[in-house]
């Protein structure tokens, strides 16, 4: 695996563990255009690497990762080229994901928002630390929750919380996120490194063919449902993308007011 090819994205090797950390702290590791580039090509790569059996995935510093870089998302307004390079992309990271045969483990090592927690949630295993916070707030910047949040919040806590979730934004705590089976464990910071480890040396130490067709037999529905929504919930995201409310919210957090949505 060449890992010169990202700049975006640093790696790390720990036996046949490989973690792969979002390397833009200072931004929360929030996506730009070539964090997302990079994210849509990491798991197929990481998933042909010839050296690693499991797959941790973190941030650097103290996010997972913040969602949507708003710089980046202002500077798309009027490209609609980029939109489709994005949408694609989008496509691209989910499927990538689903694909992996390889366990991929989430460590949360703090908030996971937007695109951030729809990576997150789309992993196999997820670790979190007590302190994180996890949320799908699109509908807060005039978005449809396009990038995965609609297909994979419904799987892990049923409709009516998702739904709930989805529709206002609203952040939900570690521990609650463990409670209601949105994540597998919220643990205490200082452990989150320690019990990411010890969960992936079991899995590098398991019979790593049965492992891999595990996860693939296990995904065989998901993969299907995907499938059927994402081309729709993409498209929704575009046609809000055009809206006054989008573009009124994003100025507002760029300029650190509160939005005023009119509903067009």
């Amino acid at each position: 695996m060449d890992f010169n090819a990202y700049r975006h994205i640093r790696f790390a090797r720990r036996g046949r563990v490989l973690e792969i950390t979002l390397n833009r702290p200072e931004q929360l590791n929030a996506f730009n255009a070539g964090l997302h580039a990079e994210m849509a090509q990491v798991f197929i790569d990481a998933n042909n690497d010839p050296d690693s059996e499991v797959i941790v995935l973190t941030g650097a510093g103290r996010a997972f990762s913040a969602g949507g870089d708003l710089e980046a998302v202002k500077a798309s307004f009027d490209d609609p080229a980029a939109f489709r390079v994005t949408a694609r992309e989008a496509k691209q990271i989910i499927f990538a994901q689903l694909d992996c045969e390889k366990p991929i483990i989430a460590k949360v090592n703090g908030p996971a928002i937007g695109l951030g927690a729809s990576i997150a949630l789309f992993c196999d295993v997820i670790f979190a630390a007590d302190t994180a916070k996890i949320a799908d707030p699109h509908v807060n910047v005039g978005l449809v929750a396009g990038d995965g949040g609609a297909v994979i919040w419904p799987q892990l806590i049923g409709y009516a919380r998702a739904k709930e979730y989805l529709l206002t934004g609203e952040p939900i705590s570690a521990g609650e996120a463990a409670r209601i089976g949105l994540i597998n464990h919220a643990v205490p910071a200082e452990a989150l490194d320690e019990c990411v480890n010890q969960f992936a040396d079991r899995l590098a130490a398991g019979a790593s063919q049965a492992i891999r067709w595990t996860k693939v037999s296990a995904n065989i529905g998901l993969k299907q449902l995907a499938h059927s929504i994402m081309d729709t919930c993409i498209s929704y995201e575009w046609l809000a993308s055009k809206s006054d409310d989008h573009r009124e919210a994003v100025n507002a957090m760029l300029e650190k007011r509160k939005p005023v949505f009119t509903g067009k």
